[in-house]
């Protein structure tokens, strides 16, 4: 047989964990004239449904076994999978086997048990044998076997058969490529979740949980490749929960950047508005309504604002639409919830990117990668957090309720800038960001230019550093410019001339105990 040959499709094996779609296609099949072998739930449902089909055990001559857990490992299922029909005609005449020209298998939901909290006991009875081998065979035998994976792939499949009443080489190679991936995911799911068992370690392989769900357009320069993933074991939270609403497809720096914007806006309670550029805070500001939020937050780097990608907390009404449009250039806007006239107001912007966060809430557990030449780099997620409780004032001067409350809104702020970071901040609000830098003095005389620039007063305001001061230099920058209090984690071998610096200008200083570098 030629490997460019079409196939007929005379014998089917049905045998599938999701049953969505599967009485349809087997109405099919057996309106087509193709025999329909099944096991187990599968072969129940088809017989509740009427559907005429014949019994694994009836087929192969053996009873299941074990409970289900040996069913199709039987020579007569996998000679009629893994024929290569001329090749192994006499074989097959010889021992009597029934050819089978279609499998359409799905796996027991390994994953969806695992991702439940699951007992050691349900996660093992949900890893598929029987399932995996007839897959893997058909797959192998493309060139005469077809094999359906998904039901996704059912209505395409009806299609074609009606049309040509033949599957084209084209089509099995296809389904036998998609196939041969969900095995390697699902295998690596299982090595992946037998790795940690027990202990919160790092796998010795990963990415058998990632899924592609968009090929973009590009990376972060047009000359670089890029592609978007989502972990299939984890429920989805920020940028993964998003549906876009409109506007063009969303590029490799979009995403990264509202994922941070997303994940900075989430840390707070009150109505929040968080403008990211190049994956760093330039505004962030909570009021008492997600318009108010916005202007203030704008008001912090009006320039950097200007294409940026903006967040809120809250559900986006037509008011604030429509201010925001005439206001700047946006090209991400994303929210919990847009309102018919949010969506409205925008319907003369096609290119701006509309996104509604499904799920808003902060990941609280997992992994963070981070490539470098030929390897990469995994870290658990920061979810690191303080309250009022855990602050430790080292200064003389002791702070009041409003900069302890300007003290925490800083410091939520500052665990989303790139290190090193430095945050100016007062009433909810960012009046000055300096981040990135090689030196904090040099965050903080930028943070300082940033104020000025935007003809803030940063007097009796608060600063937040993502670290400890090595020196002092950033300490009397902050005390020329007035600022009252400082809040950074300590742990520096010059702790006490920093606190003495503070104490000299009658500042308040507070440690954290806790460190939130980001590069």
């Amino acid at each position: 047989m030629s490997k460019n040959s079409s196939i007929k499709i005379r014998r089917a094996l049905l045998s599938v964990s999701d049953k969505t779609g599967i009485i349809e296609l087997a109405k099919f099949l057996q309106k087509e004239n193709v025999e329909i072998i099944s096991t187990g739930g599968t072969l129940r449902h088809l017989k509740e449904n009427n559907i005429e089909v014949t019994d694994i055990a009836s087929f192969t001559g053996s009873p299941e076994m074990m409970g289900g857990r040996v069913k199709t490992l039987h020579p007569k299922v996998h000679a009629g999978i893994l024929s290569r029909r001329i090749q192994d005609k006499n074989e097959i005449e010889k021992n009597s086997i029934e050819e089978i020209d279609l499998i359409v298998v799905n796996l027991y939901p390994f994953e969806k048990t695992i991702s439940k909290q699951s007992s050691l006991e349900d996660a093992i009875e949900n890893i598929d044998i029987g399932g995996p081998a007839m897959t893997r065979a058909a797959a192998k035998n493309f060139y005469h076997v077809a094999v359906i994976s998904s039901p996704n792939d059912y209505e395409n499949f009806k299609n074609e058969f009606v049309k040509n009443k033949e599957i084209s080489y084209e089509t099995r190679l296809m389904l036998s490529k998609k196939a041969f991936s969900l095995i390697s995911h699902y295998d690596l799911a299982i090595s992946d979740y037998l790795e940690t068992l027990g202990q919160n370690d790092f796998p010795n392989s990963i990415f058998g949980k990632f899924s592609k769900t968009d090929k973009l357009r590009y990376g972060e320069n047009p000359h670089q490749k890029a592609a978007f993933y989502l972990d299939n074991n984890k429920e989805s939270s920020g940028i993964s929960s998003a549906v876009q609403m409109q506007g063009k497809e969303l590029s490799y720096n979009n995403i990264s950047d509202t994922d941070a914007a997303i994940e900075c806006v989430s840390n707070f309670s009150k109505p929040t508005c968080v403008i990211v550029k190049h994956a760093n805070p330039c505004g962030v500001a909570s009021s008492e309504n997600i318009l108010d939020a916005y202007k203030k937050a704008f008001a912090c780097d009006p320039n950097s604002a200007f294409g940026g990608i903006i967040a809120f907390n809250r559900e986006l009404d037509e008011k604030t639409s429509n201010f925001l449009k005439d206001n700047q250039f946006i090209e991400v806007l994303a929210a919990p919830k847009f309102t018919n006239g949010a969506l409205r107001s925008f319907q003369d912007k096609k290119n701006v990117r509309l996104l509604e966060i499904k799920n808003l809430k902060k990941s609280d557990s997992g992994m963070q990668f981070h490539s470098v030449n030929s390897g990469l780099l995994l870290q658990s997620i920061d979810t690191g957090e303080i309250d009022v409780n855990d602050l430790k004032t080292v200064s003389k001067r002791i702070p009041n309720q409003d900069e302890l409350t300007n003290s925490l809104f800083a410091w939520k702020v500052c665990k989303y800038v790139k290190s090193n970071a430095i945050v100016y901040a007062f009433n909810n609000q960012t009046l000055g960001i300096g981040a990135g830098q090689m030196s904090r003095i040099d965050s903080a005389e930028i943070a300082v230019r940033k104020a000025n620039k935007a003809g803030f007063n940063l007097k009796d305001s608060c600063m937040a550093s993502d670290a400890f001061f090595p020196f002092r230099d950033s300490i009397d920058e902050a005390a020329k410019n007035g600022i009252s209090c400082v809040i950074q984690p300590g742990g520096s071998i010059r702790d006490e001339e920093v606190i003495s610096a503070a104490d000299e200008a009658n500042m308040i200083m507070i440690f954290t105990g806790m460190r939130h570098f980001r590069h």
